[in-house]
């Protein structure tokens, strides 16, 4: 079992929430007092299991002792026995729930997040790759009771898409998602291949949690907002005003375009969503890098470069190369069935928090 880290800072910090929860002033700000309730539920959860530990090594001290009285008779003694094999089989499952515990939770995974589909290397295969993503997303937030709100997309003439943007609301979105990151590589047959040939092509992912005023704040006068007519593939006109957004982020030089929707100011709130996503993940993205290079290992970057992913068609195989999964259910998967992937890419994460905590200086 992994070491358990002193209980101690959490016991201070217990007492200073349970101060701060107690006065009425804190509750002028109620997303902060929902904030530190939920540190203060967990945290005392931590220290409950953490104290039932300690119960259950000071019963099988106790029973250590007792079994050592020579005239205990042989009943007792076998019910004894039996009594310590079932402490320590619950040791080791509170164990296990109290270093989980006692790992700090990402303060973003409550979020919604924003996710960002590009065709990568390998032109109409490419956007084709990339609508068959945006379906098993899609497909995978219906199945969990989440919807799907499109932000921008930009079709290909082959009836792919060479972009699409969209919002993913549901609870633990960010945190079920956030390891999507990166470069999704496809091999199969193309639909336009007659010679039987297996292409590689590519699709980039960003998935970023949806910030909140609070998170970014952004001057008006550092924007750059232009309108104009969306069009869909061949100049198609798809909406007949000039209602599509497009907002650049002067300090940053990032452009975000938006044109679902009919409406200019509809279109204008959504691209400052995205703005705000992007800008966050920016921030956090500086502050992981200089964490990151004190770790030994992690599950993925985020970085869209990584490639972290192959889909194998011929062969009916995913295989997720960060952590070494193979999966033969690539039908299932390209469905929305994407459940096994992501519980596994959260144990390993799980996996390296914890090992972290057991050797904070390493």
């Amino acid at each position: 079992m992994l070491r358990i880290p002193s209980i101690e800072p959490y016991r201070q910090r217990n007492t200073e929430l349970e101060e701060l929860l107690g006065s009425s002033d804190i509750y002028n700000d109620p997303r902060k007092a929902a904030e530190l309730s939920k540190e203060h539920q967990k945290i005392k959860e931590a220290i409950a299991l953490y104290d039932r530990l300690q119960k259950i090594d000071q019963d099988l001290v106790g029973n250590a002792e007792m079994l050592k009285d020579d005239s205990l008779e042989e009943e007792m003694r076998e019910l004894i026995l039996v009594e310590n094999e079932e402490l320590e089989a619950e040791k080791v499952n509170v164990n296990k729930e109290l270093l989980i515990a006692m790992v700090p939770p990402d303060p973003t995974d409550d979020r919604n997040t924003v996710v960002e589909i590009r065709a990568g290397a390998g032109g109409d295969e490419a956007s084709l790759f990339s609508n068959d993503l945006f379906r098993m997303y899609s497909r995978f937030a219906e199945k969990r009771g989440w919807t799907i709100e499109t932000m921008n997309t930009s079709p290909s003439e082959s009836g792919g898409v060479k972009e699409v943007s969209f919002l993913m609301k549901g609870e633990g979105a960010f945190k079920l998602m956030k390891f999507e990151s990166g470069v999704h590589r496809v091999q199969r047959i193309p639909v336009t291949e007659t010679n039987g040939r297996i292409h590689t092509s590519t699709s980039t992912v960003a998935v970023l949690p949806e910030a909140e005023e609070v998170d970014i704040a952004i001057d008006p006068a550092e924007l750059e907002i232009t309108v104009c007519r969306a069009s869909g593939p061949g100049g198609q006109s798809v909406n007949t005003t000039d209602s599509a957004v497009q907002v650049l982020h002067k300090p940053t030089g990032v452009i975000v375009t938006c044109a679902d929707e009919k409406s200019q100011h509809k279109n204008k709130a959504k691209a400052l969503t995205v703005l705000r996503s992007r800008l966050l993940q920016a921030k956090q993205e500086e502050e992981r890098a200089k964490y990151a290079a004190q770790r030994k290992e992690q599950v993925g970057t985020g970085d869209r470069s990584e490639r972290i992913r192959t889909y194998n068609f011929p062969q009916g195989r995913l295989t997720d190369h960060r952590i070494g999964l193979t999966l033969h259910s690539l039908d299932q998967v390209m469905d929305g069935e994407i459940d096994d992937v992501i519980q596994s890419l959260l144990e390993k994460d799980l996996e390296i928090k914890l090992k972290e905590i057991e050797s904070p200086d390493n």
